[in-house]
């Protein structure tokens, strides 16, 4: 593909197509399907995991090149795709491992991860003299979601950055939203998962009281799914994860407890009011000290089963 015109002579990235070079890395339970849909929809894929039986499995799947390092990856890319799981992750490849470095002047950097709004602001100040554009594009729809390709991405960034990743982004979910300048969609994306765990919580809750009184948990998931108490986690993570005790929703505990703070980080520097989020915040954090550390985030209600027999044991001593 043609070089794209400098940034800083005005015009912004190339739009990317068929054809298109995309670096992608991290290539887990989110990732790897992702870049599957990618290759389907004839993106060239440079790839890199830092585990080399995952990169290997990917490539072999997708056709798309093996790369040995991050920066290898980015190298001649039009884009390079981050699937990484928090802003930590990102610094150490973006910045240690010379990622940013080995891009090339015109392309458009997208951090896919749950990533720490400031920090990504940050990293788009520093790739901007470079030339390298800056997007953050969380996503929410989980592992289903990346596999079918149904994903909701909120993009933050430039107009002419995001417009120019549209294309790969609109691979890769149904539901493209540009929501603001450069750490918005990571904003919004935390506020989000915030939403989602306090809502979980306050139906694990709710659902125990009621088994406890008698109810049965599948007719009052029913019941209240054609009620006003509806939400993501009684239409989807109940009926899907939790009733049937599979608790395999693929998305850690601990990564969700990340994302709450980074929103209630965010209530705080901004001097909104947060009292239920922080609260929920708090009862997450003790339930990730005292669950095995790769629990899944629906394993929420095996924390709070625990903690009612350990209540009722203690009224009947």
């Amino acid at each position: 593909m043609a070089e794209p015109p400098d940034a800083e002579h005005g015009a912004g990235p190339s739009v990317l197509g068929p054809g298109s070079l995309v670096g992608f890395v991290g290539l887990g339970n989110m990732g790897g399907p992702m870049a599957q849909r990618l290759a389907g929809a004839g993106f060239r894929l440079s790839l890199y995991d830092t585990r080399p039986e995952v990169t290997d499995e990917t490539a072999a799947l997708t056709g798309g090149t093996r790369a040995g390092s991050a920066a290898e990856a980015a190298l001649g890319a039009d884009a390079v795709v981050l699937m990484l799981p928090d802003s930590g992750a990102v610094g150490r490849v973006v910045e240690d491992q010379g990622l940013l470095d080995a891009m090339r002047r015109g392309s458009v950097l997208v951090d896919m991860g749950s990533s720490e709004p400031v920090r990504t602001r940050a990293l788009a100040e520093t790739a901007r003299p470079l030339g390298v554009a800056v997007v953050d594009a969380p996503v929410s729809g989980g592992t289903g979601g990346a596999a079918a390709g149904t994903l909701t991405i909120m993009a933050g960034g430039a107009e002419a950055a995001v417009e120019s990743v549209r294309p790969v982004l609109e691979n890769l979910g149904s539901k493209v939203l540009h929501v603001g300048p450069e750490g918005a969609g990571h904003a919004l994306k935390a506020l989000n998962n915030l939403l989602s765990a306090t809502h979980l919580l306050a139906t694990c809750e709710a659902v125990l009281a009621g088994q406890a009184f008698g109810l049965e948990p599948q007719v009052m998931i029913e019941a209240i799914n054609g009620a006003s108490g509806r939400s993501g986690s009684t239409e989807n993570k109940w009926p899907r994860f939790i009733l049937g005790r599979s608790f395999d929703s693929r998305f850690a505990l601990r990564l969700m407890l990340k994302d709450m703070r980074i929103a209630v980080g965010l209530g705080e520097s901004t001097g909104t009011p947060g009292r239920l989020g922080a609260a929920a915040t708090e009862l997450w954090g003790e339930a990730a000290g005292e669950l095995p550390s790769g629990a899944d985030h629906t394993e929420i209600v095996r924390w709070l089963e625990q903690a009612g027999t350990s209540d009722r044991e203690g009224s009947e001593l």
